[in-house]
């Protein structure tokens, strides 16, 4: 598959599991509006502005927000495999802080998978320094879409 249809594939499966995702969704106006792209490798990656509207203390990203951008990362990595996933469990490690004003890039990558379940790894770099790294288990759901279209 070429890179171009995978990231098709990233952009098709997001847009149909979950167009309003805070991190991802195309039609969430106050969220992140992340676009990720998929590497030949198989891993994702999207770099985005750390906006002050999503601030925790003065001038640092909330570590909630840090951490839905790497579970995000992680459910869109799933994508470009044509999986809709979801996640099962998820640590994060905070190692520095995020600043605000200023951009970040997050990537994520399948580390294993025993099908139905898959372990994947994410990290947010700034300035050339990892900021935040999260490990996560997710479980594919084949039929997720399906089951989003019933409820719109």
């Amino acid at each position: 598959m070429s890179i171009k249809s995978i990231q098709n594939t990233v952009a098709n499966i997001s847009k149909s599991v979950h167009p309003k995702c805070v991190v991802c969704g195309s039609e969430n106006l106050s969220g992140l509006g992340l676009q990720f792209e998929a590497n030949d490798d198989g891993s994702v990656k999207a770099m985005f502005q750390c906006d002050e509207s999503f601030e925790g203390y003065p001038g640092i990203l909330h570590g909630g927000v840090i951490s839905s951008v790497l579970d995000g990362a992680m459910g869109n990595c799933m994508f470009a495999h044509d999986k809709a996933t979801v996640t099962v469990e998820m640590t994060t490690r905070f190692r520095h802080p995020i600043l605000t004003g200023q951009k970040a890039v997050v990537s994520a990558r399948i580390t294993r998978s025993s099908h139905p379940l898959y372990l994947l790894e994410a990290e947010i770099t700034q300035g050339g320094k990892v900021k935040a790294t999260a490990k996560g288990k997710y479980y594919d759901q084949p039929k997720l879409a399906h089951v989003v279209e019933q409820f719109l």
